[in-house]
């Protein structure tokens, strides 16, 4: 059985649990690797995002901001020493980019070069777009990282990250809620994202868990204040945020990750049909295990926007497989478990497998209906995602600590 309203899941049965473990294990070999490509040991460094495929062709080799934060997330999730090493490597990484920008004002760009990063010249933005989401997912992981370690550099991190947000994202029309953040040349993003919203939601809580600061606590709530502005009553989903005007619901694009997220940093019965609505309206069925039949490129999961289901989002799909494991209603676990098959098998059997990571999609040129695109790449952020949703982990609440 499974939520109301959603399609059945035919198929073979879901991953056993010493594969889904040896899976993880093969998994985080890849990040390993990803991590290792252009120094070792202690050396602080961003982790290059993709590779193979058309990215690995086109020679593409940033290192996403947003990326760099799940990967701490998933090293922390192991919890053995040695992860949490490397996630204390990345987290310097973030703080010695964080230090070194021209600015100074706490900002984290979007995408760096993953130059090992050995001195201030090692520090080249290729993306020098100042993103709030991008933002909040570096700072949540630091305070990860503090939780964790203690270290409090990491807390200090966070804090400026949560300044900058807060002295240049902070809005007062509408419903409230934080600006989208700067583009490359530095001009204001004028609308709001319900996704990116969420994000700081979960952000503003950890850092007012561990600073004992209300003022964290109130940021947070004008955050939330926005995402319910959001809520679309009569589809059972958040819309995804507002024009430029900052008041207008923008309704075009219908991703998943907002309806995902927002439980996962929720947690509130009052929104939870909005995972639901993920399972029913972005599903894509193939013939890997856990699925049905009849996608054009024999992949299952879900795809990343209601326009275009031709093919998986993988990324998504782990999303969504965590947050049905945080929902625990009747038939979650079990779908939960059919999507981390669908993954499991996208990993030996995707376009560009390497038997390890995990590719961004099942085909290229995958839309996300806001005029960008995924492709079939391996992708350190999908790979964590799988990670963390295996390890039934929820990196939008405080993974350690009080």
């Amino acid at each position: 059985c499974g939520p109301a309203g959603a399609p059945a899941r035919p198929g073979p049965p879901a991953v056993q649990a010493g594969q889904l473990e040896r899976s993880v294990a093969r998994a985080y070999s890849f990040l390993n690797q990803m991590m290792d490509r252009y120094a070792a040991g202690s050396t602080p460094r961003l982790v290059q995002s993709y590779t193979g495929g058309v990215l690995g062709r086109d020679h593409f080799n940033a290192s996403e901001t947003y990326d760099d934060a799940v990967l701490i997330d998933a090293y922390l999730a192991a919890g053995t020493a040695a992860a949490r090493r490397r996630a204390e490597i990345i987290g310097t990484g973030l703080l010695y980019v964080q230090a070194n920008d021209p600015l100074h004002d706490g900002r984290i760009r979007a995408a760096y070069a993953p130059t090992p990063l050995r001195g201030p010249a090692a520090v080249v933005a290729t993306n020098p777009a100042t993103v709030t989401g991008d933002m909040a997912w570096a700072g949540q992981a630091l305070v990860q990282l503090y939780a964790a370690t203690g270290r409090s550099a990491y807390l200090t991190g966070a804090e400026a990250v949560g300044n900058w947000v807060q002295a240049s994202t902070y809005d007062t029309r509408g419903p409230g809620g934080y600006t989208g953040g700067e583009t490359a040349s530095g001009q204001k993003i004028e609308w709001k994202s319900t996704e990116h919203n969420i994000d700081l939601y979960a952000f503003f809580t950890t850092l007012a868990g561990q600073t004992g600061q209300p003022a964290w606590s109130a940021r947070a709530a004008w955050a939330r204040r926005f995402v319910a502005a959001m809520w679309n009553q009569a589809q059972g989903r958040f819309n995804v945020g507002t024009t430029s005007n900052g008041v207008t619901p923008d309704d075009s694009e219908m991703p998943e990750d907002v309806n995902s997220w927002s439980y996962l940093a929720l947690r509130d019965p009052a929104y939870e049909s909005s995972v639901s609505w993920n399972v029913r309206n972005l599903a894509v069925s193939g013939s890997g295990p856990g699925s049905g039949r009849g996608a054009v490129d024999g992949f299952s999961g879900v795809s990343f926007c209601a326009r275009d289901r031709t093919g998986v989002w993988f990324e998504g799909t782990a999303h969504l497989a965590d947050a049905l494991e945080a929902r625990g209603a009747p038939g979650d676990a079990a779908r939960a478990a059919g999507y981390l098959s669908d993954i499991y098998y996208a990993q030996q059997h995707g376009p560009n497998a390497d038997g390890a990571g995990i590719m961004a999609a099942s085909r290229d040129g995958l839309s996300d209906c806001g005029g960008g695109v995924y492709y079939a790449s391996l992708h350190t952020g999908t790979t964590a995602w799988y990670i963390l949703a295996a390890r039934r982990v929820d990196p939008l609440s405080l993974m350690f600590g009080a």
